[in-house]
């Protein structure tokens, strides 16, 4: 019998330093009981991983949550990661980036920041992130640009704030950004129980797509814009992450260790980091090993000339909309159970013409 290939080394390792966060957030994808990951890797451990990343091949290490800064350990994981030769990310809210506290990260090594925004001014900004934050987002940004740090913007796109995202790309230039992210949501965790205020018509994300071309277009070589389309909405799913266990791995606050965000979520053996190696992780866990590459798939994937290239879409989604991670993402216009997308596409187009923030969001408690 042949022996199963080794997959190829990871490029990127998300830590999710804590899931404790001043937000909160009605689309955030952390899990729904918080509570349940309060027992965090401390900084030891975090070095231990992250070294572990670094003789695995791992070349990227984004340090998320969460809130990240809420880590007082945050520098000494930065600059165990420069020492390795790592390039390291801080995704974050951006509130508690004072001066201080930027140039400390500045000075352990930290290459580039990522802050969210969640509109373009204070008061639906400060509504969607659930308290008071865009004045110090703004200043933060600053302060990074200053610093001499790249500055990424990530919007996460909805209903409630897509119909402004020519005004988001206007404060993102003003603000000197190098790069902007407008992802539309997707749905877990907290923003699944909020899909209903949250899912954009058709009508805006026509208009959203003719302002952001335009943008592209007159920013080229000044602004990068990746633009993310919302999956419901898609013809052919995405592939999760690269494909399951091909390129990314994520390592939550408790040490757990998955191929994407949501992974928690599915009927699959954990594996941690404080009870095997992340070597044995990547290679051989049975979470890892479950969808990787195409051989789990059933049809229609499994027949589909497309299988390599989407990789069955994602698990995670597979398991929301159907309850079995191994179905063919709903998403597919190809897949038995698409009509779960068509009902909750349809309801988003019906009667609500021109409707945009009336709608209730739950909101992700603060923690």
């Amino acid at each position: 019998m042949t022996e199963p290939a080794v997959p190829e080394p990871p490029m990127g390792l998300l830590a999710e330093l804590t899931y404790r966060c001043p937000l909160a957030c009605a689309y955030c994808s952390n899990p729904i009981e918080i509570a349940a990951y309060r027992d965090e890797l401390d900084t030891a451990d975090w070095q231990r991983v992250v070294t572990e990343a670094a003789e695995l091949g791992v070349l990227q290490l984004h340090l998320s949550g969460g809130e990240p800064l809420l880590r007082r350990d945050l520098a000494d994981i930065v600059a165990t990661a420069s020492g390795l030769g790592l390039y390291t990310n801080l995704v974050t809210s951006a509130l508690g980036l004072n001066e201080k506290r930027a140039a400390e990260l500045h000075d352990a090594g930290l290459d580039h920041v990522q802050v969210s925004l969640q509109a373009d001014e204070p008061t639906l900004s400060d509504r969607i992130a659930g308290t008071p934050s865009f004045e110090r987002k703004i200043a933060a940004a600053r302060t990074v640009r200053d610093l001499g740090w790249p500055l990424t913007l990530n919007v996460v796109l909805h209903r409630q704030n897509i119909d402004r995202v020519d005004r988001v790309l206007a404060a993102a230039e003003d603000l000197g950004a190098d790069r902007i992210e407008l992802a539309n949501t997707q749905y877990y965790g907290w923003a699944w129980h909020n899909r209903t205020a949250l899912l954009p018509s058709r009508e805006q994300l026509a208009q959203a797509e003719v302002t952001v071309r335009a943008a592209k277009e007159r920013l080229r070589g000044q602004m990068e814009i990746i633009y993310v389309v919302p999956d419901y909405y898609a013809t052919y799913p995405k592939p999760c992450m690269g494909g399951w266990g091909a390129r990314q791995l994520v390592v939550v606050p408790t040490g757990d260790a998955m191929p994407c965000l949501a992974a928690h979520e599915l009927p699959l053996p954990r594996a941690n980091v404080r009870d095997g190696s992340l070597r044995w992780i990547w290679e051989d866990s049975p979470m890892f090993s479950a969808f990787r590459g195409t051989d789990w798939m059933p049809d229609p994937c499994r027949s589909c000339e497309r299988r390599d290239v989407d990789l069955g879409g994602c698990r995670c989604q597979a398991f929301a909309l159907t309850g079995d991670a191994t179905r063919t993402d709903p998403v597919c216009h190809l897949s038995p159970d698409h009509h779960l997308v068509e009902s909750a596409v349809e309801a988003a187009n019906a009667d609500r013409a021109g409707e945009t923030v009336s709608l209730p969001l739950v909101a992700r408690p603060h923690a």
